[in-house]
């Protein structure tokens, strides 16, 4: 971010030691000419240059400036800069899913004959892009248990390049001990990859705890209404531009539109996570004491395994849980039919509360033996608690937990 000495006069923010509600608000706009106060909306493919002189040295990096859309746009660069801020970062790398983030890193800093090592607790999706994708161009892959130190030491070979995981976990909300692995990673010469959807810059940041990037779900709480599709990487300009050069090349890259709508999100973003991590804390707490219920998957709760990392790593326990009933699949969709507010969609991040089967929806691609290994079992129910009261998010699912 340019010093404010470098902006036009008094229509630029000084954001001079400015905290992370400032930061999540103002950081990365430089308004224009025009003098808006809310962040505009640049919806061009291109852009034209004063001469010929000038287009050929913008393409080539001699000096910098817009040259095309795919890979630059001020409205996303905005987003980038305002999320590079909040996670502490040096570069953003804004992509047109969460996705495309992943597997942006990972053709960026890979090559056939490279070896990956990745937890077992990651989102369906991940794995599948892993198994079906990156398989296919020679990368080896190793899962370990997130949990287990000595199992990511064990499976680090000469050509590992890369140590990839979710921390919390989706559905399970296991905690990584990311300060471990961080030093692993440096001892081994790997990149630690964190995908930080679960909590966001508001609640955690990995970066700070030693991780070298930093994956994010942008569709999910940056956004916070299930409106877009988008998502970003973080880390400093020595890992980002490899990345950008896909971008540039590939071309997954966000749209102006979806950046503005996420730049939105960012402005409440820590008022978000406050609210969903007091709903989360206060239903999980609920649904602990419920007879029909065999187990609750919530770091907030003292009772969870990782409760004392995690909030040694986290502020508060963010706004996803997962839980048990007796009776497996058929009881778990049963509890699910028989609410009435509640969305049934596989989305999280939301001001509205969902509820999902994660056996047959987001982890549905995988195998038996990879749910299992996963822990993913059948009787398994994922909510990621909204903004709503959270009596009526209670009521709703007692509705559906009475039907058993």
């Amino acid at each position: 971010m340019k010093d404010f000495s470098e902006f036009n006069g008094r229509y630029q923010s000084d954001l001079t030691d400015a905290g992370f509600d400032t930061l999540a608000v103002r950081a990365g706009q430089v308004r224009t000419h025009e003098c808006e106060h809310s962040e505009a909306i640049f919806t061009t493919s291109s852009y034209v240059f004063n001469s010929a002189v000038e287009a050929a040295a913008r393409f080539s990096g001699e000096v910098p400036g817009n040259v095309y859309s795919r890979y630059m746009n001020p409205t996303v660069r905005t987003f980038e800069e305002r999320l590079a801020a909040l996670e502490g970062g040096e570069l953003c790398a804004a992509t047109a899913s969460g996705m495309a983030a992943i597997y942006s890193v990972c053709i960026a800093h890979m090559q056939a004959g490279d070896h990956l090592v990745s937890s077992r607790s990651v989102f369906g999706s991940t794995n599948i892009q892993f198994e079906r994708y990156l398989r296919k161009f020679n990368v080896d892959i190793t899962y370990v248990d997130l949990l287990d130190i000595d199992a990511w030491r064990a499976a680090i070979k000469d050509n590992t390049k890369m140590l990839f995981l979710e921390s919390p976990s989706n559905p399970l909300t296991e905690i990584a001990d990311i300060r471990a692995l961080a030093e692993l990673a440096k001892e081994t010469n790997t990149l630690l990859v964190v995908d930080n959807c679960f909590c966001t810059p508001a609640l955690q940041k990995p970066l700070a705890l030693g991780a070298d990037l930093v994956i994010h779900s942008a569709t999910k709480y940056i956004d916070g209404q299930g409106r877009c599709i988008g998502g970003a990487v973080v880390g400093s300009a020595e890992l980002i531009e490899p990345v950008v050069g896909v971008l540039r090349s590939v071309g997954p890259t966000m749209s102006p539109f979806n950046a503005w709508v996420f730049l939105k999100g960012l402005e409440t973003l820590g008022l978000r996570m406050k609210a969903h991590s007091e709903n989360a804390l206060a239903l999980a707490q609920w649904l602990e004491q419920h007879p029909k219920v065999t187990k609750v998957n919530y770091v907030g709760l003292p009772t969870h395994p990782q409760h004392e990392l995690a909030m040694s790593q986290q502020t508060l326990g963010g706004g996803v849980l997962s839980f048990e009933v007796a009776g497996g699949r058929e009881a778990a969709w049963k509890v699910i039919d028989a609410t009435r507010m509640i969305s049934i969609t596989a989305n999280l991040g939301d001001t509205k509360t969902t509820v999902t089967h994660p056996g047959t929806t987001t982890h549905g691609r995988l195998t038996d033996e990879q749910r299992d290994a996963a822990g993913i079992s059948q009787a398994l129910i994922r909510i990621a608690v909204g903004l709503e009261d959270v009596q009526d998010i209670i009521a709703d699912l007692a509705s559906g937990l009475d039907a058993l």
